[in-house]
């Protein structure tokens, strides 16, 4: 009965280091670069050119559209690329047969891609932007520049519903993807011709 104490005892390896190794990783290193660069230099660009625009161009035409492409280019980025690799979440809107909309929102199981960083950054820059862009709404409509008013009411909207989405992500994406998966392959099941009409 003791020798087989001691077998039982050969056979659990410990390995004490190997937990605060991954806390330590996932708390320091930012393992997607180049999305985090780009969930926050879309937005911070068009603050900035917001700010600015009139140093550099008088014709309001143009910084409108300067900005509006650089929120179209961060709401694009943030809602398909970066929420997924920074944070591992994802949402859109699916319109089905009858023509009623859906709002889906998934989150992964296996948080353990993304880090602390990454993590800290993402949301940081998804609160901050409209909060700041909620400032210029109140600045515009006290200074009365209403013709900057559709500009930053659309840089709110855009902000906003990326917000709205990953918080509904965080909060209520505890399904996870396969279940969204498992709709798309019924609908792909119930409607093969839509697939195989397009060739």
């Amino acid at each position: 009965m003791k020798q087989a104490q001691v077998d039982d005892t050969e056979d659990v390896s410990l390995d004490f280091g190997a937990e605060d190794e991954e806390r330590t990783l996932r708390r320091v290193k930012i393992r997607h670069p180049l999305a985090t660069f780009f969930h926050l230099i879309f937005r911070i660009s068009a603050i900035v050119t917001y700010l600015f625009c009139d140093w550099f161009s008088k014709s309001f035409v143009t910084c409108f559209v300067l900005i509006i492409t650089l929120l179209s280019f961060d709401f694009w980025s943030v809602k398909n690329v970066t929420g997924r690799l920074l944070v591992g979440l994802r949402w859109w809107n699916q319109i089905d047969e009858d023509g009623k909309s859906h709002w889906v929102f998934e989150a992964k199981k296996n948080k353990n891609t993304a880090t602390e960083a990454e993590a800290r950054v993402f949301w940081l820059g998804l609160i901050i932007c409209p909060i700041i862009w909620t400032a210029f709404f109140f600045s515009t409509l006290f200074s009365l520049k209403l013709k900057w008013l559709a500009l930053v009411i659309a840089g709110i909207s855009l902000q906003a519903a990326n917000l709205y989405g990953y918080i509904r992500c965080k909060v209520g994406g505890e399904t996870g993807i396969p279940s969204s998966a498992s709709f798309l392959g019924q609908q792909f099941l119930q409607r093969p011709d839509i697939i195989f009409g397009a060739l």
